[in-house]
């Protein structure tokens, strides 16, 4: 049951007060039997994190994908510099010339913003070029990897229409909490509840207010990827038409092992404009679905960047004094 469950877990989370009873229930076993399972599975490191997931952008930051030229010999230093920024959640060595790839935000407040917040970093790591690569169309972003080999390879993704929403002073308190991963034990929102000064109800009605606005986009766990037996995720980028961006990307985000679709801009020294996250068991298995794709998919050229080293995975902490005090202390640096 072990594959049922982390299955289970990677979609649509129980928000009630004992969600561990709920999975029980759904498979037909106990709840100890489910705690004692996932906390097998956490000690392992295959759950990475069980948490809410938010949308940087409803809360107001700036973010971008960045891709970094940066001599071999640099690696180690620039790596620490850019891991160093409390906006940066992925960061990995690919394949390329380009081939140090990294995720940035920079928060509402940020006096240096993005477009110089990355300058910044390029200088700071002796980078030789950089290209930014902003969102400019989301197809997908959903990791749920096939624990159990029954899911289907297409799947429909759905447009959802989000409320508008004015954030107050709880809806902070509560993003503040509910970031952080949970422990598996019987109520596992019972710290959070209490350390914010509120009920089951209020808490759980402020999670449905969140998501129904687009803030958070779900509450899920996030598994370790090579942890879990999927050691061969690929960034698939793909020279497409950009009229036909729209209708292309819709076709490439159906594909079940795909987690994240986007369109990007081009530019004279990056030709691919939409990025696909394809995930395997094998280099094998990747590149047979990559094929498939390449089937469906109109594009002049493709090219999958497997990544060789990961420096950091993490999910960001928003509503936190650490951005301010990166700026202040490497603006100053600078100076």
């Amino acid at each position: 049951m072990k594959d049922e469950i982390l299955s289970r877990i990677q979609k649509k989370f129980p928000l009630v007060a004992r969600p561990f009873e709920v999975i029980a229930d759904e498979l037909g076993m106990s709840e100890d039997e489910v705690l004692a399972i996932l906390q097998e599975q956490k000690k392992a490191n295959i759950v990475r994190q069980t948490s809410a997931i938010f949308d940087t952008k409803r809360l107001g930051y700036v973010s971008s994908l960045v891709a970094f030229k940066i001599a071999p010999q640099k690696i180690s230093d620039a790596v620490k510099i850019i891991n160093s920024h409390p906006g940066i959640s992925h960061n990995y060595e690919r394949n390329h010339d380009f081939n140090i790839w990294f995720t940035l935000a920079v928060a509402p407040n940020s006096k240096l913003g993005l477009q110089k917040t990355v300058e910044l970093l390029a200088e700071l790591t002796k980078a030789d070029d950089f290209i930014i690569l902003p969102t400019l169309k989301l197809f997908k972003i959903n990791v749920k990897l096939n624990t159990t080999g029954k899911d289907e390879k297409k799947e429909e993704v759905k447009r959802v229409e989000h409320k508008e929403i004015e954030l107050t002073p709880l809806h902070h308190a509560i993003i503040r909490y509910a970031q952080n991963d949970i422990e598996f034990v019987q109520e596992p929102f019972k710290k959070m509840v209490d350390a914010i000064g509120i009920d089951y109800d209020t808490f759980f009605g402020a999670l449905d207010e969140l998501q129904e606005a687009g803030v958070m986009r779900r509450f899920a766990s996030i598994l370790n990827h090579r942890k879990a037996g999927f050691s061969a995720n690929a960034m698939v980028v793909w020279d497409v038409d950009e009229q036909n961006g729209e209708m292309i990307g819709e076709k490439a985000a159906a594909f079940s092992a795909v987690s994240h679709c986007y369109l990007r801009p081009k530019y004279p020294n990056w030709p691919y404009n939409l990025f696909t996250m394809v995930h395997g068991k094998s280099e094998e298995e990747t590149n047979s679905i990559i094929e498939e794709m390449a089937a469906e998919i109109d594009a002049k050229s493709h090219m999958p960047l497997y990544s060789s080293r990961e420096f950091k995975k993490v999910r960001i902490e928003y509503f936190t004094p650490e951005f301010e005090a990166w700026e202040e202390r490497y603006s100053e640096a600078k100076e």
